[in-house]
């Protein structure tokens, strides 16, 4: 391991930093401190309000928007960065993005206006939908309508992407602290071998909540983002191989347009925000093995497989199996993730996901369904029905998938299943919902699927 300095490219300039700087200060904590840039803002250190929103610019000319407060120096380690004060008009002066924002009074306080702007220079070139573009920032002040009316408007600039930074370190030092960047799998599991006790940091928008909110100083990281066995991505004809270090919005771009995944691309554009979606990963929730993590019922209701490399070698093992209790999985000392695998279902097959929440988008699941239901002359061949947030982790709901096995697909046989789901879960009382509440609305989960779809399955 090569210990050094961290280097990034800031507003188009290498900049590195001093020795000893804390690989595990937040980037926001960076730029407002010892960088001297207070146009980027903290509202609520947890990636929520987006006031916070910086840009990193890829190789390949992609402007992917990412919460400050949520991503280390380490993680930040040989990018480019962009904040709103490096954006500037062919004559020196504000930029278009700017220019549209105040032209279209679409700002007030002008609190949030600095990650917007930053935001809405990203979705300049990467398109979409314009409020999904926006879920990740928050506005007290405007009420949106001139903030999407000066999206709608907006046009890319054309500017290239600065050169990264040669990176010459792997091993990033402060006092008290060591930041690893393993440059492979073997060095990773050398290093996870080595230090049993240090951070796996992937994508970081949970993790590093501890850093951000709790402010704890980790005295050991060990950063999977430079590790190229974790970081693949393909679109196979049987399904999907993604690296557990792949950023969601690569599974989204891969889910996108493919009719097969559809229920996926819907469910992940409402898990987080662009920003989120920019640096979460599926190792991480995985991982995490939250009982509310998003992407874990259609992992299990689609029979998708997870690899993990470990000292004794690769094993393979499904994801129900994985998922072991709250919070706890099936990693032996010294394993990491590498990959998930994610069959395609078929095409005469029924396979939806949804999710509750309390908001539409930018906010955890209440209730999570996913389903994949497969039929055979006009009956129901096989059944699996996963459920997140009734229990301490994602799980099947056999009884349910038993009383619509063999059914023909009718209102009637859904109910069952649905009584059958309501009867087998216990769920929580907390702030997000009652027992009550999760336990019915499971249900009419399962029964909106009929509703749905219909007798055109």
């Amino acid at each position: 391991m090569t210990t050094g300095p961290i280097t990034l490219t800031l507003n188009g300039t290498p900049r590195q930093l001093p020795p000893g700087t804390s690989p595990t200060m937040t980037l926001l904590d960076w730029l407002r401190g010892p960088a001297a840039l207070a146009g980027t803002k903290e509202g609520c250190a947890e990636g929520d309000c987006g006031a916070c929103t910086v840009v990193i610019e890829e190789p390949d000319g992609a402007r992917v928007p990412v919460n400050s407060c949520l991503l280390l120096l380490g993680q930040a380690h040989g990018c480019c960065i962009r904040t709103v004060e490096g954006l500037r008009g062919p004559d020196g002066g504000a930029h278009p993005v700017q220019r549209v924002l105040a032209e279209a009074d679409a700002t007030q306080c002008g609190f949030c206006t600095p990650g917007i702007v930053m935001t809405g220079w990203a979705h300049a070139r990467e398109g979409g939908n314009v409020h999904e573009a926006l879920a990740g920032n928050l506005c007290r002040c405007t009420g949106y309508r001139p903030i999407v009316e000066a999206f709608a408007s907006l046009g890319d600039d054309g500017a290239a992407s600065p050169s990264p930074p040669a990176i010459l370190a792997n091993q990033l030092e402060a006092p008290g602290q060591v930041f690893h960047r393993p440059a492979d799998l073997e060095a990773l599991l050398a290093l996870r071998a080595a230090h049993p006790e240090a951070w796996l940091l992937a994508g970081g928008t949970d993790l590093c909540l501890r850093v951000s909110e709790h402010r704890e100083r980790p005295a050991e990281v060990i950063c999977l983002s430079g590790v190229p066995e974790l970081n693949g991505l393909e679109v196979r004809p049987d399904g999907l191989l993604v690296g557990a270090g792949a950023s969601y919005r690569r599974l989204l771009a891969a889910c996108e347009g493919d009719a097969a995944f559809a229920p996926l691309a819907g469910l992940l554009r409402r898990l987080g925000s662009r920003q989120i979606r920019g640096m979460g990963t599926l190792g991480g929730n995985l991982g995490t093995a939250s009982p509310i993590g998003d992407a874990l019922p259609p992992l299990v209701a689609l029979g998708a497989s997870l690899r993990l490399a470990g000292p004794e070698g690769m094993r393979e093992m499904a994801v129900e199996n994985f998922l072991t209790g709250y919070r706890t999985n099936a990693l032996r000392p010294g394993e990491v993730i590498l990959d998930v695998f994610i069959p395609r279902p078929s095409k005469a097959a029924l396979f939806a996901a949804e999710k509750l929440s309390k908001r539409p988008d930018q906010d955890i699941t209440m209730v999570g369904l996913s389903a994949l239901i497969a039929f055979e002359d006009g009956r129901v061949f096989s059944a699996r029905i996963a459920l997140g947030g009734t229990g301490p982790h994602v799980a099947r709901i056999i009884p349910a998938e038993v009383a619509l096995a063999g059914q023909v697909w009718s209102r009637e046989a859904v109910e069952a299943a649905a009584q059958a789901l309501e009867a087998a879960i216990a769920p929580l009382s907390d702030w997000r919902g009652s027992a009550d509440y999760r336990r019915i609305a499971a249900g009419n989960l399962l029964r909106r699927l009929w509703h749905r779809q219909g007798e055109a399955a």
